[in-house]
């Protein structure tokens, strides 16, 4: 079959897979012409063998393969882009998965505005003329509100609407354009003077640091230390920050640096002359350095769709053959002409040595910790298909099916990774279809944010079986566990450092004991899941409770607010609706009443 398939390769563009004979698969590339590149990989005579010349690691993956599957496609601009898509979902063995497809935050503030504020968005914002900042790695928050301690800036959403001064007038820290007590043009002068200090920590440093010691000797401790946190944030965002560049441009560095089982991706943000942040990802390989794939990954990970574009020019430490088509697909994606360069000499050289000697210490950071770690441990104990990097966590949390939400926790790196929480509003009533409904909203989201190497579902068996089957529609390959907690007398027990909770995985359950390491992370992970769940769940039903009491101010019923709730699903939506569609439910009389307490 794997010979026929090959005499009759079409030299169109496309995806080829290749699978063993157990039917998993080994592989993803793409191509220009799939008959000259599929067949590069075989030797046809005197029998159809690897070819001699492959690298070790490609000559024992075609030694495995025994079918191959292929999807053609229009230009070799689309395999570009659906293979690095199929890559991050399939996770195949002999590619090599960088997870550097985070969406950094950036701040923005739209000058068309006579007021405007600084704000953080990861998305394209539509405006006639808004300036964006970052993208920041780690520490945009502290930035923004550096900023809105040295400069008393406009800081609440929808203030010029009120016309009337806020508690931060009376702390001194704005100057109410809402009351027009500053004109437009000496309020964007001010402004204009804030966003030259973004991309300059150290003078934002310095500021903070001044501040808190005004208020450490007012005996203002509180707020001193406060500062004192966002200082050291702001210092420790990047590690590169005392470098600056003779020019004051704008681009971004990519460096790729492999040892034998493990692969570091760097990128550094230069922003004004300056390099403002890094930030970088790892990887498992047993192979050789393939620098082409990797960047590609790298590359088209790191500018998504609808994320803004703040730079149109691109270093990186090797040559790419694939430079101009992958300067087409960025462009294309942000509407701009994107120029992909490898610099020789001067100071790009300069950085492109320092981000390989950075990523080369990463490497070795990560090959001294513990030649058997817990991720491995717990890939062999649970056999996993790989050691579990990056871990997404699943929990709901409700009272009597009201004020559901769903919330996703995530670990990567060691650690928790609080940029990529999520969390959700559920329709739902009971615990299984809640589940149900997160989970498939995860599943929707895996063309724009790949898939991870585990699931957790804070559940028993049945919750697990719901997990897989949503993973196999979606044509995901995910490890999945589900933690379910010990039942006594038919009642879940939970006590804290002697909970024997239950682990479920597909080959069957694992009753741990409480000391085991592997049980202690897993619920350190679910109980993690289910403080987010809940803290957001809490904020939802006071915010309901709240509606509901207006409601019932304005001598609604339980019944017509039940009927309301039934059919608009939440009160943000109730409050949204138009006369017309308020009175089919509840007619005329209530929906007028309606209409006026929201005027």
């Amino acid at each position: 079959m794997l010979q026929s398939k090959l005499a009759h390769l079409p030299p169109s563009a496309g995806v080829y897979q290749f699978f063993d004979a157990a039917g998993r698969l080994l592989y993803i590339g793409k191509a220009k012409s799939l008959k000259h590149r599929v067949k590069s990989y075989f030797r046809f005579s005197p029998i159809l063998g690897p070819n001699p010349a492959l690298s070790p690691r490609i000559h024992k993956m075609i030694s495995e393969t025994v079918s191959l599957d292929y999807l053609l496609l229009s230009s070799e601009h689309d395999a570009f882009i659906l293979e690095n898509s199929l890559i991050k979902q399939l996770k195949p063995k002999y590619n090599i998965l960088l997870r550097d497809d985070k969406t950094y935050p950036y701040i923005y503030i739209d000058f068309s505005k006579p007021y405007p504020r600084f704000d953080i968005t990861r998305k394209v914002i539509k405006g006639k003329n808004i300036r964006y900042f970052g993208p920041f790695s780690s520490g945009a928050k502290d930035v923004l509100g550096a900023l809105y301690l040295l400069f008393p800036l406009v800081q609440k959403r929808g203030c010029e609407r009120t016309k009337k001064a806020c508690l931060f007038f009376q702390m001194g820290r704005c100057l109410a354009p809402c009351e027009g007590k500053i004109t437009p043009e000496a309020y964007h002068e001010m402004a204009q003077a804030a966003a030259k200090l973004i991309h300059r920590p150290r003078v934002l440093y310095d500021a903070l640091h001044e501040k808190m010691e005004t208020y450490a000797q007012a005996l203002h401790f509180e707020e001193a230390a406060q500062l004192r946190d966002m200082a050291q944030h702001i210092r420790s965002m990047g590690n590169f920050t005392h470098l600056d560049l003779a020019k004051l441009e704008d681009f971004d560095i990519f460096a790729i640096y492999a040892e034998p089982t493990i692969v570091c991706g760097l990128r550094l943000f230069i922003r004004e002359g300056k390099v403002v942040s890094s930030s970088h990802t790892m990887a498992r390989t047993t192979s050789e350095f393939e620098p082409e794939a990797l960047y590609r990954q790298l590359l088209l990970d790191a500018y998504p769709p609808q994320s803004p574009m703040t730079t149109h020019t691109l270093f990186t430490a090797h040559p790419l053959e694939e430079a101009k088509e992958l300067e087409a697909i960025i462009g294309a994606r942000h509407q701009c002409t994107v120029s992909i360069k490898h610099p020789k000499r001067g100071e790009k050289h300069h950085l492109i040595t320092l981000a390989l000697t950075n990523a080369k210490e990463l490497c070795a950071q990560h090959l001294r910790k513990s030649t058997v770690s817990l991720q491995e441990d717990l890939a062999r104990y649970f056999e996993f298909s790989k050691p579990p990097e990056r871990i997404e966590v699943f929990d709901n949390s409700h009272l009597g099916g009201e004020a559901s939400v769903g919330a996703i926790v995530c670990w990567e790196n060691d650690s928790f990774l609080k940029s990529a929480y999520r969390h959700y509003h559920l329709h739902s009533k009971d615990e299984y279809g809640q589940m149900r409904e997160l989970l498939t909203q995860r599943a929707l989201r895996f063309d724009t944010q790949s898939a991870p190497d585990l699931w957790v579902i804070d559940g028993g068996k049945t919750l697990l079986e719901l997990a897989r089957s949503i993973l196999e529609s979606a044509g995901v390959s995910v490890d999945v566990i589900a933690i379910a907690k010990e039942k006594i007398d038919a009642k879940a027990h939970r006590a804290k450092g002697a909970a024997k909770d239950i682990l479920h995985t597909t080959k069957g359950f694992h009753a741990l004991s409480s000391q085991d390491t592997k049980l202690q992370f897993f619920q350190r992970l679910r109980d993690e899941a289910h403080r987010f769940a809940i803290s957001f769940h809490r904020k939802t039903k006071r915010a309901q409770d709240k509606n509901h009491s207006i409601l019932k101010q304005l001598g609604l019923s339980e019944g017509a607010i039940k009927k309301l709730l039934l059919y608009f699903g939440t009160f943000e939506a109730v409050a949204q609706a138009s006369p017309e569609e308020l009175s089919l439910v509840v007619g005329k009389r209530i929906a007028q009443r309606l209409s006026l307490a929201q005027k």
